[in-house]
């Protein structure tokens, strides 16, 4: 049933709806890992705090359950599962680790979905922000690299995650003491899921040459990079919470000056250093350790530079 819907999707792809192809390219692009870290990023930085606390810790959530459900339930692509399933040719670099549940839809759900059900957003925002999570989805079915029930549960897990994020800080704020347990706990659930997937085994399966049709280890990647954001996240927010304290009530030429400042920043960070460490310690511990530096930048390095080289002294 879901190869045939996929044969649907393609047969269509590659018919008149091609027109449609660089779109959903473009809406599948917003749904990547470092593009939603970005948007998440310029929020929390520039926008709203809380907000984008809000998200950044649900988005890291989702990576680590989306993580953990991929390498447990350990299902190919479809178009290893049937040879018919050609999916679009840019879409397949994004199209990493196993096929269940879609990364691209938790993704989506984290940053937009997590929007949408957040009901002090005014209600037309809300409902572009669920639309685009959805288009983003669906994008994933109509190029070809995931099935309608990998899109499906991960959207709604991925919202499962986001409302609980949402209970959770609510819970926080109320004992704003107990942070460092919820940074603990978290970082405690994060080394497990990487043990875990680090020792358990993985489906061994041959083509009809005797080549091996998914190498286990290569797909469990993108778990590491779950742990090493989720745990980048947990540590700096902790630290920011308690001996930074940056604002984002201000005007919109520091708005401006922090989103240029931090995005220069950013890309310094993953294009030039992180590639050193991940030249140095290969692997997974070189995925775990770039990751967790990426997020780590976000959530306490430029709120510490955006509070110290922001403070004005007093006359």
């Amino acid at each position: 049933m879901d190869i045939n819907i996929l044969l649907g999707f393609q047969e269509f792809r590659n018919g008149v709806g091609s027109c449609l192809t660089a779109f959903m390219t473009k809406m599948s692009y917003i749904g990547e890992m470092n593009t939603v870290l970005i948007f998440t990023a310029l929020i929390y930085w520039c926008v709203s705090k809380n907000f984008g606390t809000y998200l950044l810790m649900g988005w890291s959530g989702n990576r680590i359950v989306n993580g953990l459900l991929k390498v447990s339930a350990c299902v190919y692509r479809p178009w290893i599962r049937d040879p018919r399933i050609i999916p679009d040719s840019d879409a397949l670099a994004s199209a990493t680790g196993y096929s269940f549940p879609s990364g691209h839809s938790m993704n989506a759900a984290s940053l937009f979905g997590g929007g949408a059900i957040r009901r002090e957003l005014p209600r037309l925002l809300r409902v572009v922000l669920g639309l685009i999570a959805v288009l983003i989805a669906l994008s994933r079915n109509f190029l070809g690299v995931h099935t309608p029930q990998d899109i499906l549960v991960g959207l709604a897990a991925g919202v499962l995650v986001m409302w609980l994020t949402a209970k959770l800080l609510a819970w926080i704020n109320r004992h704003p003491e107990k942070d460092i347990a919820v940074m603990c706990a978290g970082i405690g659930i994060s080394v497990a899921v990487a043990a875990y997937a680090a020792l358990k085994s993985y489906p061994v399966d041959y083509d009809a040459a005797g080549k091996l049709l998914v190498d286990g280890a290569k797909m469990a990647n993108d778990t590491f990079k779950g742990v090493g954001w989720c745990i980048g996240f947990l540590l700096g927010w902790v630290l920011e919470r308690r001996y930074v304290g940056f604002s984002t009530d201000i005007p919109m030429m520091t708005r401006m000056t922090r989103l240029t400042a931090g995005l220069l920043g950013y890309y310094a960070v993953s294009l030039i250093l992180l590639p050193l460490f991940k030249s140095g310690i290969p692997g997974a511990g070189g995925t775990l350790l770039t990751c967790f530096v990426q997020m780590f930048y976000v959530t306490f390095l430029v709120p510490f530079c955006i509070k110290h080289l922001e403070h004005k002294p007093a006359a």
